[in-house]
């Protein structure tokens, strides 16, 4: 057999292997996909911020704290590996590809309509509807700006701040602020 299917489909993707999407173990993936997607209009309905922590962490599968604050709508197409910490606020429509695994530390502010996108695809044809997923990380006190993109891969590190818009494709060192397309460095934050 060979070495890669012998690893749980879970773990491959969180490491990121290839996973193809006719894998014999695509269909556990399916499943929680499926049962997200039927919880995620009762998540966008939510009418106050007690109720949406409530429904997101039963997307999540874990209790979100009572200091973290999400607003409607929210889209994440799996939802399991989501992590998210204390005094996390997170704006509206905000999307979160989330098979690569995604790990919000606290007091991270989250902008309207951020993107962070742990899952990608291989630039070979024949290859190109697998997945390839590396994890987010946004540690401690970052802010991310309105409309921002995190790719796969990327950890934001402690007290940086991503400008609106920003498309974000390397790591960000503590205490920095980048901007762009792709973003760079533009200020040391004392």
């Amino acid at each position: 057999m060979d070495l890669c299917c012998m690893k749980d489909i879970f773990e491959r993707l969180k490491t990121g292997q290839l996973v193809q999407l006719h894998d014999p173990e695509f269909h556990r993936v399916d499943e929680i996909v499926t049962r997200t997607l039927a919880l995620s209009p009762a998540l966008n309905a939510a009418t106050d911020t007690n109720e949406m922590r409530q429904r997101l962490s039963g997307i999540i599968g874990s209790p979100l704290d009572e200091t973290t604050t999400v607003f409607a709508p929210f889209y994440t197409n799996f939802g399991r590996f989501i992590t998210i910490g204390k005094h996390v606020f997170i704006n509206h429509a905000c999307s979160f590809l989330d098979m690569g695994g995604i790990t919000l530390e606290d007091h991270v502010l989250i902008g309207p309509k951020v993107n962070l996108i742990t899952e990608n695809h291989p630039l070979d044809p024949v290859n190109r509807r697998g997945m390839l997923c590396q994890p987010i990380l946004i540690k401690r006190n970052a802010w991310i700006g309105a409309g921002a993109t995190i790719l796969p891969g990327v950890t934001v590190g402690e007290n940086a701040v991503i400008a609106a818009g920003a498309v974000v494709s390397k790591d960000v060192p503590d205490n920095t602020v980048v901007a762009g397309i792709p973003a760079k460095v533009i200020k040391q934050i004392s």
